[in-house]
């Protein structure tokens, strides 16, 4: 009877032991806490697939890595930049805006589409008024653009003479 009851004891004390260190670990990251670090991260297998949304296992172990550092403590810069290091920026999904001339891809879309909406405009408005010098041209009814020109005067004789 001894014997059971010091093997019962002891299973108890173990069971005790594990427990213990099981509640040692804290409280795990939830879903929306690793979605959240996962979707500034493209997947380095797959082409244009955030890591909170690829499929693929590697995937799955990314976000169980991030869900292990975020529990460690980390910060979500400090994950980021352990995955630059790990795949280098293409990972990310915005550029950073701070290396080398990443900033222009911020500058040259605002920067093109304010000049076409320039050009549009410009181009608009001419197409719209009438030229002062075809208005002068209709009205002393020689239909030529330019009179004073040489060349234009040259080749308008040249042609009354072929007919």
């Amino acid at each position: 009877m001894k014997k059971i009851f010091y093997t019962l004891t002891f299973i108890l004390i173990l069971g005790v032991m594990f427990t213990g260190a099981a509640f040692a670990q804290g409280e795990l990251p939830t879903d929306d806490e690793v979605n959240a670090v996962a979707h500034q991260l493209y997947c380095p297998v797959c082409q244009n697939t955030p890591l909170d949304v690829c499929p693929t296992d590697a995937c799955r172990d990314w976000r169980e890595q991030i869900r292990g550092m975020l529990a460690e403590g980390k910060t979500e810069d400090e994950i980021l930049q352990y995955f630059v290091d790990q795949f280098g920026d293409r990972v990310l999904s915005a550029p950073p805006v701070s290396t080398k001339f990443n900033w222009i891809i911020y500058i040259i879309p605002p920067l093109i589409i304010l000049a076409g909406a320039i050009i549009l405009f410009r181009s608009l408005k001419e197409w719209t008024t009438p030229k002062a010098t075809e208005a002068a041209a209709v009205e002393d009814g020689s239909g030529s653009s330019s009179p004073s020109d040489d060349y234009v005067a040259r080749l308008e004789e040249e042609l009354k003479k072929q007919k």
